[in-house]
């Protein structure tokens, strides 16, 4: 097997026709060996139903369903857990991914690189989410000890020892464009103009983006625990500084200062870092505690793979 395209699909009935056309197309065009791997990811509509229908038209399109929706990352790591090509690509199920653009992938990496991604030059969406995704990937540049590309998500092409590597992490916060950048070996980037969904309605609200961009930060960051120290030296200093005001203020202006407004500035300001560092300290526990449990990522409950 040369080629393995992975993509999840999640209540996307009303592009199904329009995904298995433009994928095979697109494949075909420039390889004779290849697989497509739809993984439902607990879709409540014809989804599955209208993919298996296409697996048993041609057995390169295969599909995974797994036992109920587990979200987007763990659907794209089921799909990558089953992959036999060399050259293993991501793409989502939306069609916001233009499955084209994996011609240009593949010779690229023909070049002599491990891992290409799309790079995304312009982006058909509200000005308040391309804000908003500017400023995420900017201040995780800023504050993660892994270099993750800008602009770059999960469309991409990949080497089998890359993804060998990969599948060796099992975190349970999973942010796999950080795994793959953390894997290393040689990687370049491509730029191209991210589309409009072909059909239906985003299955990312702010809330998953939200948790997404929060997996980013901690496991690839060290930077909130930093915050965390700083903080403290911040109101050790503040303390001492007031307290040398509150001297210098009574001995040499015999002005003493109002008891109960300095004290509930002082318990307000305090509660409010120690709340804020054990919420970071928190946020680590439960992590460390959730890769403890080593819970499966995903549960497959039917494979039509024709193996």
């Amino acid at each position: 097997m040369q080629i393995s395209i992975v993509i999840p699909v999640y209540n996307e009935s009303e592009g199904i026709d329009e995904l298995y056309r433009r994928t095979m197309t697109a494949i075909s065009s420039f390889s004779d060996s290849f697989e497509l791997i739809c993984v439902d990811d607990g879709s409540e509509d014809t989804s599955l139903s209208q993919l298996i229908d296409y697996h048993k038209q041609d057995p390169r399109f295969k599909v995974i369903s797994l036992s109920r929706n587990f979200g987007h990352q763990s659907a794209v790591l089921a799909g990558l857990s089953v992959a036999k090509g060399d050259y293993i690509g991501i793409m989502d199920g939306d069609l916001q991914d233009p499955p084209e653009i994996f011609e240009r992938f593949y010779h690229k990496m023909k070049e002599g690189f491990d891992v290409v991604y799309a790079v995304r030059k312009k982006r058909k969406e509200g000005l308040v989410k391309k804000f908003a995704y500017w400023l995420y990937y900017r201040l995780l540049a800023k504050m993660s000890d892994t270099n993750i590309p800008l602009d770059s998500g999960d469309f991409c092409m990949m080497s089998r020892r890359v993804l060998d590597k990969m599948l060796t992490m099992q975190e349970q916060s999973l942010y796999l464009r950080g795994i793959r950048a953390w894997v290393g070996y040689p990687q370049a980037g491509l730029e191209y103009e991210r589309a409009e969904r072909f059909a239906g309605e985003p299955k990312y609200d702010f809330k998953q983006l939200f948790r997404l961009a929060y997996n980013g930060m901690f496991s690839f960051s060290s930077l909130p625990v930093r915050v965390m120290r700083r903080l403290g030296y911040f109101t050790l200093i503040f303390s001492f500084l007031y307290f040398l005001k509150i001297l210098i203020s009574y001995f040499l202006y015999n002005d003493a200062p109002q008891g109960f407004t300095t004290l509930a500035l002082a318990i307000f300001f305090f509660s409010g870092v120690q709340l804020i560092s054990i919420g970071v300290l928190g946020e680590y526990v439960y992590r460390t505690y959730n890769e403890s449990r080593e819970r499966p990522l995903f549960i497959i409950k039917d494979k039509y793979l024709n193996e």
